[in-house]
């Protein structure tokens, strides 16, 4: 079967010195997906605040809000890998984008004429969760279309750089956008951002053709498609090993990260001026760990490198729960630091490694399906945390979640990685 062929170097072609910089397509995708992320980050803060400042919203509010913006995930994930893979990537990005500009935008505007409530905000988060499903499938099967396979490592690890990039500086501008411009008008800056990632697409020249698969009658309609894409990544021992990694980890990597203020502030005896700092100082190591991803895995090898970083780095994240006032803040900062460079290396090869190993027919499913599986622990790993805080105690957790973070590592283990040097490339089933 003939399928959707990304672009590719001619043979014995010199690489560009600048890598994937010297493509025009490229460089749109990532600045208008670094501008975007800034924004969103500058939302994740700008939100919960316009909900304490402007509605006066208690705890089980601001909860409910960020709730709103995961449940998406378990309701939409399946479909949306297939509704995605029957159209052209970009329109969907393009469409999910201007809907999250105008939810966004929603907001402010509702503040100044003095009709704003909980209500619309807690829509605004659910309809900007499920844009993003949306947008997040797209995006996973689009990169291969415009970017050749040897390239995706190199891709990934920029896209993931910038992200982490934006987090450090969008958490920092959040305050700083709150404070002179308003809780509900600093979101008009997530929104514009998110016009600008629009125009960056739509000025992107390449038009990948339709997989001949794609836009092809079903008979066995979405749920059967859905199931499929389920049956696919359930069968395959990397693409299972890696998904229950990834849920498995995030569910403790939330565990302990939504008890993170608290156990600062009352255990560790940190004031509360420096735990954004200290939160924007560990998102470092994600620019760090997409700096590495391509030299590590051209020196070692794919599957070598994702082993060594799991085995040696997880345990550091331990590190965090020794954190005390003075130099124990070291302590605290070494372990978040290298668990994040850790966390986005492994993002940067595993999304390397789905997008090009499995045929283009079936990428959107299973990648919205891991996604899927990987989100759903996202708020169960927050509960659980927040649970455990007020049973065993915040420092007690921290070495529990932290501890179950060190043993997920051995998950991806279950799978032939164990074993080999490179992880395989290409489809490696032919799909009916």
């Amino acid at each position: 079967m003939s399928a959707v062929q990304a672009p590719e170097r001619a043979p014995g072609t010199a690489r560009p010195r600048w890598g994937l910089f010297a493509r025009r397509d490229f460089r749109l995708l990532w600045a208008g997906e670094t501008v975007s992320r800034l924004g969103s980050n500058i939302t994740s803060v700008a939100l919960p605040l316009v909900a304490v400042l402007v509605l006066d919203a208690g705890p089980l509010a601001t909860g409910a809000l960020t709730a709103a913006v995961w449940l998406p995930w378990l309701v939409f994930g399946l479909p949306a890998g297939v509704w995605v893979g029957r159209a052209p990537r970009r329109t969907v990005m393009i469409a999910c984008n201007l809907a999250s500009a105008a939810l966004l935008a929603s907001v402010p505007a509702a503040g100044w004429f003095g009709a704003l409530t909980l209500t619309q905000l807690l829509v605004v988060a659910l309809a900007t969760g499920i844009s993003s499903v949306f947008f997040d499938a797209a995006f996973e099967a689009y990169l291969p279309e415009l970017v050749a396979p040897e390239d995706l490592i190199e891709g990934n690890a920029k896209l993931q750089g910038s992200a982490s990039a934006a987090a450090v500086a969008g958490r920092g501008l959040a305050g700083l956008t709150v404070q002179v411009l308003g809780a509900t008008t600093g979101l008009l800056a997530d929104a514009v951002s998110f016009l600008v990632a629009t125009v960056t697409l739509l000025k992107i020249r390449a038009r990948p053709g339709l997989d001949p698969a794609r836009g092809r009658p079903r008979t066995d309609g979405t749920l059967g498609q859905a199931r499929e894409g389920l049956a696919f990544l359930l069968r395959d021992p990397y693409l299972r090993s890696f998904t229950l990694y990834g849920a498995a980890a995030n569910f403790a990597l939330t565990g302990y990260q939504s008890i993170t203020a608290l156990f600062l502030i009352r255990d560790a005896g940190v004031t509360p001026g420096w735990v954004g700092g200290l939160a924007s100082a560990g998102a470092v190591g994600g620019v760090l760990g997409a700096l590495v991803a391509r030299p590590l895995c051209r020196r070692l090898g794919t599957a070598r490198a994702l082993r060594i970083v799991l085995i040696a780095l997880s345990p550091f994240g331990m590190l965090m729960a020794l954190a005390g006032p003075g130099p124990g803040m070291l302590l605290y900062l070494a372990g978040a630091l290298v668990v994040v460079a850790a966390v986005v290396f492994c993002n940067v090869v595993l999304n390397s490694f789905r997008q090009s190993y499995l045929p283009p027919a079936l990428l959107s499913r299973v990648a919205a399906t891991s996604m899927c599986a990987n989100h759903a622990t996202i708020p169960l790993g927050a509960l659980a945390g927040g649970a455990l805080g007020a049973v065993i105690g915040l420092r007690a957790t921290m070495w529990v979640m932290t501890g179950l973070l060190a043993l997920c590592a051995v998950l991806p283990l279950l799978s032939p990685l164990r074993t080999v040097r490179e992880l395989p490339t290409g489809p490696v089933e032919a799909v009916r």
